[in-house]
């Protein structure tokens, strides 16, 4: 499935006890439009933060497939499709549908799609793409816009902010813009780093990784908006990163700003190879990953 969310009401993406959760909605209104009386969980693509939004979120969840077909054999007025066969492909618009209508407001299911042999949205992945928006004009802050872009009280140097994340592009160990997990490898491949100010004036910084560690984004967007507005070096966000150690120095920006706005994948019959690649690089740091792409 292919969703999207407005993170703000949510404590993350991840089903917590007592909390409300993007997973916590999806795995309920599954239950309730498919009459599953025991837990399905879901896996996604890339567990946000509290408040993180998605355009952009892709997930998966192995069903028994008579729940499939006992949907399509349910026919409704206004379900698009023929007269019930009991066909679980016949089953996928009705469970959008029905899924959109069910789910709050503020989370939409854009696709539903039968995963072909090998996929795993999690660890078939192999890049996905974030975007933070910052609005550094304060003459022209949008209260409208205050729930997914960072109101910020400094000028910006976009071309600054540019050179410095140049510097970080590649394979490395991003110890220095990560929490650690006990055993958890820090090395990451960071395919992708620009920074522009876009079409409304606000300065766009996308990101993209094979996979991130736990608040990485948001601290390399905090270093990279202290060289934009003068406080640091260019040079700064490359020494952090060779330091190798988490710099108290790096602020770690609000969740707010942050959108999930895609996640790639390789073709069909390379997403077993390259499930075994991905769990390999999370769980050793001298795995070769794939060669970083330019900035746009």
């Amino acid at each position: 499935m292919q969703l999207a969310y407005d993170g703000t009401a949510y404590a993350g993406w991840a089903a917590q006890p007592g909390l409300p959760t993007v997973q916590g909605v999806v795995e309920d209104a599954l239950a309730t439009v498919l009459r599953l009386t025991l837990p399905h969980p879901v896996v996604c693509a890339g567990r946000t933060d509290a408040g993180v939004h998605a355009r952009g979120q892709v997930i998966h969840v192995d069903l028994p497939e008579p729940a499939l077909r006992g949907l399509a054999g349910r026919r409704r007025t206004g379900d698009l499709v023929p007269e019930p066969t009991g066909d679980a492909d016949l089953a996928l618009p009705v469970l959008r549908r029905r899924l959109d209508a069910l789910l709050p407001p503020d989370v939409a299911v854009r696709g539903v799609d039968l995963a072909p042999t090998g996929f795993d949205a999690r660890f078939s992945a192999s890049s996905r793409r974030y975007v933070y928006r910052v609005g550094d004009d304060p003459a022209g802050r949008d209260p409208l816009a205050r729930s997914w872009v960072l109101a910020y009280p400094r000028r910006l140097d976009p071309s600054a902010m540019q050179q410095a994340a140049t510097a970080l592009l590649g394979e490395h160990d991003f110890a220095a813009f990560c929490r650690r997990r006990p055993g958890a490898s820090t090395v990451r491949a960071l395919l992708a780093l620009s920074c522009r100010r876009d079409a409304a004036g606000l300065v766009a910084i996308e990101v993209e990784a094979d996979a991130f560690c736990h608040s990485m984004v948001r601290a390399l967007v905090g270093a990279l908006l202290a060289v934009g507005d003068g406080r640091r070096p260019v040079s700064w966000p490359a020494a952090v990163l060779a330091a190798g150690v988490r710099d108290p120095a790096v602020t770690v920006v609000p969740a707010h700003g942050l959108v999930l706005e895609e996640v790639r994948y390789p073709p069909d019959d390379a997403l077993a190879a390259r499930q075994q690649v991905t769990r390999a690089v999370r769980s050793t740091a001298g795995n070769v990953l794939p060669r970083p792409r330019p900035p746009a």
